[in-house]
């Protein structure tokens, strides 16, 4: 159940020398492991995954250690992305793209899912989600649908009325992204969008795939690297040429100087240094975290062996929704509002909330995909 209209889903270095930095590295992790018993010898790691063919289309991100969180320098940090923090991630697949319409129809089409965005909305379930003594909407209101960004915006006059650039479009879905008359028809290769965290999670149990934590996010966005600001290193001019972000003035004008007024198909920009693609820009990217603001205030200095998020979701702004981090912000961003094209970004997204920029894409380990052969 989705359907309600919840804007809130929108967005708003040191460099070690590398054979001391394993050095070091390796030592704290068997120090570290020792303490909490949860890491494994990292050339068993390797060995084990020698022997794992790569999946179709997706790529592999190494075991490594890296500063997870707002990086120094970082001018558009937020106070939810500090303080940036040491974590150890074990190795994994995930893919290189956004799944894309082509992929989510062969999903639906063999076990005929529905999306939240298709079904008849259920009132009694949906005020659960909302304060107390919300009153209920008109049945003229209450239809499947989602959010679609308002193209035709010509003034605003509060920025922090977000209502004014989004629009709840009825019949608006996965098939119809800018609503019933509008298809994917020849955009097979677009990332699917209007999807929610339910809808995701149903397309992970029939791939045999899962969503991937936060930091998962972040050590794939990084590739090669352990402490960046964006998927390309840490100079923003490069910002146009590496993602599908917002010139212009937002939301009014977009200029596109980076060849797309909105939406992109996969792989229009460079991939990072191990071959993933659109990771910062394009769509929103759903995992598997539930969204705290206060999570990261709350974490130990020592380095955190495969972080898995915040126990409960908090967000003063959404106090009665169970949020999960979307990352890596999307063709909306632009730094007057939302400068959510960086690692580290992070914003929460209702379970049951979908919208024309937000996407996913999956992850599995060896220990999956062996699972698979028994």
């Amino acid at each position: 159940m989705i359907h309600k209209k919840n804007i809130k889903t929108n967005c708003n270095g040191i460099y070690f020398n590398t054979n001391a930095y394993f050095v070091l590295l390796f030592t704290s992790a068997f120090l570290i492991s020792c303490k909490f018993g949860k890491f494994d010898d990292d050339k068993k790691r390797i060995e084990n995954t020698k022997k794992i063919k790569t999946p179709e289309g997706m790529v592999w991100v190494k075991t490594k250690s890296f500063l997870m969180g707002a990086k120094m320098n970082d001018n558009y940090a937020m106070k939810r992305e500090k303080p940036a923090h040491q974590v150890m991630v074990d190795g994994f697949f995930i893919d290189a793209t956004e799944v894309t319409n082509k992929q989510f129809k062969e999903f639906v089409d063999a076990t005929k899912y529905k999306t939240i965005a298709e079904r008849p909305i259920n009132w009694e379930e949906m005020k659960k989600t909302l304060p107390p003594d919300t009153p209920r909407p008109h049945d003229s209101i209450l239809k499947p649908g989602s959010l679609v960004f308002n193209k035709n915006v010509n003034l605003v006059a509060n920025m922090n009325n977000y209502a004014q650039w989004w629009t709840w479009k009825i019949g608006a879905n996965w098939k119809h992204p800018q609503g019933p008359k509008s298809s994917i028809e020849g955009k097979d290769d677009y990332p699917v969008v209007h999807v929610a965290y339910d809808d995701a999670l149903a397309y992970c149990k029939w791939a045999n795939r899962r969503l991937p934590t936060e930091a998962e996010w972040e050590s794939a966005a990084q590739g090669n690297s352990d402490n960046t600001i964006f998927t390309w290193g840490n100079d923003s001019k490069e910002l146009d040429a590496n993602a599908n972000t917002w010139q212009g003035q937002f939301p009014i004008k977009n200029e596109a100087k980076d060849g797309f007024s909105f939406i992109a198909p996969i792989k229009s920009f460079p991939s990072n240094d191990i071959g993933i693609y659109d990771m910062l820009g394009n769509v929103w990217e759903i995992t598997s975290d539930l969204f705290n603001v206060n999570y990261y205030q709350g974490i130990a200095s020592e380095i955190i062996i495969n972080p898995t998020g915040a126990q409960k979701s908090y967000n003063p702004n959404n106090p009665y929704e169970k949020e999960y981090i979307i990352k890596g912000g999307s063709f909306l961003c632009h730094a007057s509002y939302c400068a959510s094209f960086r690692i580290s970004a992070r914003m929460g997204s209702s379970f049951d909330s979908a919208s024309d920029h937000k996407g996913f894409r999956t992850v599995t380990t060896p220990a999956m995909l062996k699972a698979i052969e028994k």
